[in-house]
């Protein structure tokens, strides 16, 4: 989540976030919970799927399991203070993070369940490079809980959604999405568990087809090339 526009907004043209590159993409991971989506990708990089490295991780949560699941892995975890803010990354903490991340040379940022709202500052050290991962297929239910709001809604498909992160809350440029159906006797509960299933497999695809440089951004729309074109 952000609340500012980047210059070279993406409706003034066609932006290439990553252009794609032989050795391993640099990932640094922001996460407040349980880091079962860090841990995707973790998987996807061992099984030889993601030609990717997790550089750090970073938490807001000092006790949170995602920097057990990355210690375990042996990935620097640390937390960092984001006081005095308690739903936002603002000030010297969001500068923290940044100065954090560009030491352990990240060249893309990913948000795994990272509680708080994305400020500037962040965003513009990595322009189109932050990507968040949501429970429901944006632009439906954004915000807390998509799928008790699908659900609640009587929709009939649910599903989850990678996207850039921009200048609004759950609005950016839609990367990856996955559908679930939603069946009659499911709870809010139920179709969590079968949303986070596809969440495992849409963060490490979104990464992949980011990794290899295949991504463009035109407008609202992002779309895959077949290869990235030679010196871009």
């Amino acid at each position: 989540m952000s609340d500012m526009v980047i210059e070279g907004d993406a409706a003034r043209g066609e932006i290439v976030p990553f252009p794609g590159q032989e050795t391993p993409l640099n990932i640094g991971v922001l996460g407040s919970g349980s880091g079962t989506n860090m841990q995707s990708i973790i998987d996807a990089i061992a099984r030889g799927e993601l030609n990717a490295r997790v550089s750090c991780c970073v938490s807001d949560k000092p006790g949170a399991r995602i920097l057990d699941r990355a210690r375990a892995a042996g990935i620097p975890a640390d937390y960092i203070d984001p006081a005095p803010w308690k739903t936002k990354l603002e000030g010297p903490a969001e500068q923290a993070y940044i100065d954090h991340l560009r030491r352990h040379g990240v060249q893309v940022v990913v948000l795994a369940g990272f509680m708080r709202i994305v400020k500037p500052a962040l965003l513009a050290a990595f322009p189109w490079r932050v990507l968040n991962i949501h429970p429901a297929l944006l632009p439906a239910f954004p915000g807390v809980a998509g799928w008790t709001q699908a659900l609640e809604y009587g929709a009939k498909i649910a599903g989850v959604t990678v996207h850039f992160v921009d200048s609004g809350t759950d609005t950016g440029p839609i990367i990856v999405q996955r559908a679930v159906p939603v069946l009659d006797d499911d709870t809010p509960e139920s179709l969590h568990a079968r949303i986070q299933v596809e969440e495992h497999k849409a963060y490490p695809e979104a990464l992949r087809l980011l990794a290899a440089g295949r991504l463009r951004i035109r407008g609202r729309r992002v779309l895959r090339v077949d290869s990235p074109e030679p010196g871009v």
